[in-house]
């Protein structure tokens, strides 16, 4: 099962990937992935792995892919700040773009401004 969630928040497009980056999925992926480039925006675009439990080769590949396309990799949990930490090692820093953040909730009690 896989699940992609893209929504535009200002000027950037932001996709939640949730559940197994492999197989089918990575296909499906990249051809949505391509389509939202096509239509050429120009929006800077956001991948969050907000709950990704499994990720192949292809979709190591694919992230790759979207890192040097320009679009910033944001990593939750262990695993996918490791896979995230990886690809950046791999295709060089492209500067605060380029650091992984881990998407976590305010503290309890704490206030969002």
């Amino acid at each position: 099962m896989f699940r992609v969630t893209v929504k535009k928040a200002g000027a950037v497009e932001s996709w939640e990937l949730e559940g197994s980056l492999s197989g089918k999925w990575v296909k499906e992926l990249e051809r949505c992935w391509r389509e939202s480039a096509a239509k050429g925006t120009g929006a800077p675009r956001e991948v969050h792995l907000k709950a990704v439990s499994f990720i192949d080769a292809d979709g190591k590949r694919l992230l790759s892919e979207m890192y040097r396309d320009g679009a910033a990799i944001k990593a939750c949990g262990c695993m996918t700040r490791a896979v995230v930490e990886e690809l950046v090692r791999e295709n060089g820093t492209r500067g605060a773009e380029a650091q992984t953040r881990e998407l976590t909730s305010p503290p309890a009690g704490s206030k969002s401004h």
